[in-house]
């Protein structure tokens, strides 16, 4: 299983963030990733806590003969076509694509997986147990429901219909 987070909260020339998130997917195939199934959309606040406006965030499991660094190149790459640039970390954005779980890959190299940080976000296990209700992570061996049981309160996270 290949699970891609894909996230954003500012608005680029397709639109809102939902809309350039619904975007961004039609240009997967393009970049050899097929979306296999994906998550409803959520409203997030930002982590850590800012006064940016809040995120769209989603999760997506796609198929792919790419290996994991050309995968995360893939995501890259559509990043960039949506005027992508990275400046200091957990900057506002209009996309942000990550790779969250690579096939249970377990890498400290780039790129590193499981992502390092999901277990620790409501953003990432909301829509991920949505779209893999049995997945587990693959180090811990806990499931997406027991790693949300675990956050710490404050993750303010609403699903849009």
């Amino acid at each position: 299983m290949i699970l891609i987070a894909l996230g954003g909260n500012l608005p680029t020339a397709c639109g809102s963030p939902r809309q350039t998130l619904e975007a961004a997917l039609l240009r997967f195939p393009a970049h050899g990733l097929a979306v296999a199934g994906r998550s409803p959309w959520y409203e997030t606040a930002p982590v850590p806590v800012s006064d940016q406006p809040f995120f769209v965030n989603g999760v997506v499991c796609v198929e792919t003969a790419l290996d994991a660094a050309a995968a995360m190149a893939a995501l890259h790459a559509i990043e960039a076509e949506f005027g992508r640039v990275r400046s200091v970390p957990n900057a506002a954005r209009g996309l942000d694509l990550d790779l969250l779980d690579y096939r249970g890959e377990v890498r400290a190299a780039s790129p590193v997986l499981p992502h390092p940080r999901l277990a620790e976000r409501a953003f990432v296990l909301h829509p991920l147990r949505d779209v893999a209700p049995d997945w587990r992570h693959p180090v811990s061996g806990e499931s997406a429901e027991e790693l949300i049981a675990r956050l710490p309160p404050g993750q303010k996270i609403r699903r849009l219909d």
